[in-house]
């Protein structure tokens, strides 16, 4: 049977078309790839800007269930409630907090080389650990026991060059810690001003991402997008009131053992349980760390107590105020925690979550719309 020239030309120019647009899609998901790898701080920093104008627009929404404002004036109140109880706990804990922090921390650096040192006695390798140059400054090597008596102190004002070099050191190291204050306070300022440009003109940026979508899946991305957001919004709301009632349950317990410091390690415990399974794990190590110091039945009573927290957490609090929120099993979210730690570092440890919850909100988006479609 012998096919047209027509058709064959026709053929041969839809293969060459169907060639063309793959090379095209290949090479811009590659170009993706590479832009997400190298700019993944600030795709993740603009993420967390994102997931806080959500969370800040869920808190406005429930409060439009309650009380009949416009928009604006509910965002209002509620960053004014949240800035007076950010206020509100500096002010009255804020030398609580302070002091208990520099004093936890000197109990964990000290029980780090207490552990470090039972770890040595019993022949375990321990050139792992990344203790600090506290206790490698007070000890003295025994071959230079004799080197400070063998040099005479010096005499007289330093040279131009020992100045040059120290001021040199000084301003490099005022240097360091002055971008990297600007740094942090500058993440801060950005993830502040992008939550509350999200949360006070939802629908212009929902409009302006259906906007970018073609036309003809216009109605599939409004599913997806608004999907989306309820899962993200209905998440938010239960993780604030987990860390809430983590904090506050790990500080009144840790305060009635007599763990000092239980203040501040209630604050880390309920920040550390925004992330699951790894916040958990870190938390109860430094609340046990912390606890060594009191003995070992406190420090018993401390283990036992975040074991509980811990239970509650994962099997009440989770479960119950979660379950129409996010159902992805624990292994898959504990490896993709580790891959995305291990590859964006502890951004992408913070964030492994709702990423992944995107992800499976769109999964299952689609799994839904081709079953029907296959069916048919």
């Amino acid at each position: 049977m012998t096919i047209p020239a027509d058709e064959r030309s026709r053929t041969r120019n839809d293969l060459a078309w169907a060639i063309a647009v793959g090379g095209i899609a290949i090479v811009l998901f590659a170009a993706l790839l590479v832009f997400t790898w190298y700019f993944a701080a600030t795709l993740l920093l603009i993420f967390t800007g994102m997931l806080l104008g959500v969370g800040l627009n869920a808190l406005t929404n429930a409060l439009g269930r309650h009380v009949g404002l416009p928009h604006p004036l509910r965002l209002a109140i509620v960053c004014v409630v949240l800035a007076v109880m950010l206020a509100g706990v500096a002010y009255l804990g804020g030398a609580t907090i302070a002091e208990q922090a520099s004093a936890l921390s000197n109990t964990i650096k000290s029980q780090l080389v207490t552990v470090k040192a039972f770890l040595e006695s019993h022949g375990i390798d321990t050139s792992f650990f990344d203790i600090g140059n506290a206790s490698s400054a007070n000890a003295t090597p025994s071959g230079s026991e004799t080197a400070p008596s063998a040099s005479p102190p010096p005499t007289g004002l330093p040279g131009a060059g020992a100045l040059a070099s120290s001021g040199g050191a000084i301003v490099s190291q005022t240097l360091k810690l002055l971008l990297g204050t600007i740094s942090a306070v500058g993440n801060i300022f950005i993830v502040l001003f992008l939550g509350l440009a999200f949360a006070a003109q939802p629908s212009v940026y929902h409009d302006g991402l259906l906007f970018i979508a073609p036309a003809r899946h216009r109605s599939r991305a409004t599913v997806i997008i608004d999907r989306i957001s309820e899962t993200l919004e209905r998440w938010l709301i239960a993780q604030i009131i987990v860390m809430l009632a983590v904090g506050v349950v790990t500080w009144i317990g840790l305060a009635v053992i007599g763990i000092p410091g239980s203040f501040i390690l209630g604050i880390q415990a309920g920040l550390l349980a925004f992330i699951p399974t790894v916040g958990a794990i870190i938390a109860g190590v430094i609340v046990v760390l912390a606890s060594i110091a009191s003995g070992w039945v406190a420090a018993l009573s401390a283990l036992i107590l975040f074991l509980g927290v811990h239970a509650m957490e994962s099997y009440v609090l989770t479960p119950i105020l979660q379950r129409q929120a996010l159902d992805i099993p624990p292994a898959t979210l504990f490896a993709f925690q580790i891959l995305l730690g291990v590859v964006f570092g502890i951004w992408g440890l913070a964030l492994a979550l709702p990423l992944v919850a995107i992800a499976k909100v769109l999964l299952d988006h689609f799994k839904s719309y081709e079953t029907p479609a296959a069916a048919a």
